[in-house]
């Protein structure tokens, strides 16, 4: 057997292994929430069965924890991406001497444990509130938020600077040289040219949000979390219900992420046909000048 042989058969290996341990747990998953054994189990199939999506549904907790992870994750969102947007704009402005500086503290949150920030947001706030008397400003899913944002949009910061290092200054000067005021800039010339890294980071924020457990469950208090609830309940045994949301997370992820690449193509596809047309209309503008100086 040559060489060639054995590194595609330790490739071919390695590959199978790799899948195997990547879509192995989604395909269990997948077939125990259609197994009408009250196990999550794979091998036997005792029957077909939709009943654990009914239980899923009408499991309060579940759904209550549900409402509470999307909200949280809208909010966290809605917070984050425009201060990482902030935050990477101002890295831009900062001197020079001073960006290594800046760049510790800013990033510093990614690298804090979560527990320890979803401590330090209950014990903040619960000193604020006590010395305030704002009472209401002590609530688990204003706390969660916080808690949250803190570190996530110093992810999303990260995902603005990796675009803006790609943008050309020039075309903010020009804006300025023709009159544009800094604010006609900004949403003219510099917001279309971050439209993917905004999309990007808004999905990376929800996502980070909707699967964080260590600092959520310090500061969400009393309240509860899609995350916490799956923590109880994995702590007293696991159920075909639990499969059952699985399938619908990955279902909506996949169709999301479909209907992302088709959106995509389908811009990529009109903007190569807008270039295809100015390039067209510059050859003919090219030919007629030319027809123009040889009948001269």
């Amino acid at each position: 057997m040559s060489s060639r042989s054995v590194l595609n058969v330790m490739l071919a290996f390695y590959m199978a292994v790799f899948f195997g341990f990547l879509f192995g747990p989604l395909i269990i998953m997948g077939v125990s929430a259609f197994n009408t054994s009250t196990y999550p189990q794979v091998y036997p199939i005792e029957g077909f069965t939709l009943s654990w999506f009914d239980k899923l549904l009408s499991d309060r907790d579940m759904v209550y924890g549900m409402k509470n992870s999307l909200w949280i994750g809208m909010w966290v969102v809605l917070l984050s991406v425009p201060l990482g947007l902030a935050g990477a704009m101002m890295m831009n402005q900062v001197y020079h001497k001073a960006r290594s500086f800046y760049y510790v503290i800013v990033v510093s949150p990614v690298l804090t444990p979560g527990i320890i920030i979803g401590i330090s947001t209950v014990v903040f706030w619960r000193d604020l509130t006590t010395t305030t008397g704002s009472k209401f400003l002590y609530d688990g899913v204003f706390l969660t938020v916080l808690g949250q944002s803190s570190f996530i949009s110093a992810y999303s910061m990260l995902m603005f600077m990796s675009r803006l290092n790609r943008f050309d200054r020039a075309q903010e000067e020009a804006g300025l040289d023709l009159g544009a005021t800094q604010t006609q800039v900004f949403f003219h010339i510099l917001l279309p040219f971050l439209r993917p890294a905004i999309f990007s980071s808004a999905v990376l924020a929800f996502l980070s949000s909707f699967e964080n457990y260590n600092t959520t469950t310090f500061a969400i208090l009393a309240d509860k979390t899609l995350t916490t609830v799956l923590a109880g309940r994995v702590r007293q045994g696991t159920t075909p219900a639990i499969s059952a949301l699985a399938v619908l997370i990955i279902a909506v992820t996949v169709t999301g992420a479909i209907i992302y690449e088709l959106v995509k193509r389908h811009e990529d596809r009109k903007r190569q046909e807008r270039l295809d047309a100015a390039h067209k209309a510059e050859r003919m503008e090219l030919q007629s000048i030319e027809n123009a100086t040889l009948h001269a």
